[in-house]
């Protein structure tokens, strides 16, 4: 059996945004009991992420370390929609448009500190557009 959706997530600007309860519901509304939950984040300006989703803090070091090592104050070539533009392609980069998650029991196999994130790489507001694809 395969299931996909496609999900529009509006974003208001540079940070992290947890999507995994939009996630779950979608595994759910699947009824695929075991299998495999495949996310692809159509852009190359924002990125996907799995990372801790109790300590806050963990997701505001993880931000002031891509800054620190992609800045937005470095002088690139590609500039055309501003100058958050290359730094943003340039963490996406370094991070991942994609993600795999094992379903067991109709639920996400995520482990007890781990969420589901968008990363927003640019300063503005976007729509972003996450194909969940299931298969079981």
């Amino acid at each position: 059996m395969h299931y996909q959706k496609l999900l529009r997530i509006p974003t208001t600007g540079k940070s992290l945004y947890n999507i995994t309860p939009k996630i779950e519901a979608i595994v759910a509304e699947s009824s695929v009991e075991i299998g495999l939950c495949t996310l692809f984040l159509r852009h190359t300006s924002a990125s996907l992420l799995i990372q801790e989703n109790a300590d806050p803090d963990v997701l505001l070091d993880l931000a002031n370390f891509m800054a620190k090592i992609v800045p937005e104050s470095a002088k690139y070539i590609h500039d055309a929609e501003g100058p958050d533009d290359m730094p943003a392609h340039i963490r996406t980069a370094l991070t991942h448009t994609s993600e795999h998650i094992p379903i067991n029991r109709g639920h996400l196999v995520l482990g007890t500190w781990q969420g589901i994130y968008i990363w927003e790489h640019r300063q503005r507001s976007h729509t972003r557009e996450l194909v969940v694809h299931i298969s079981g």
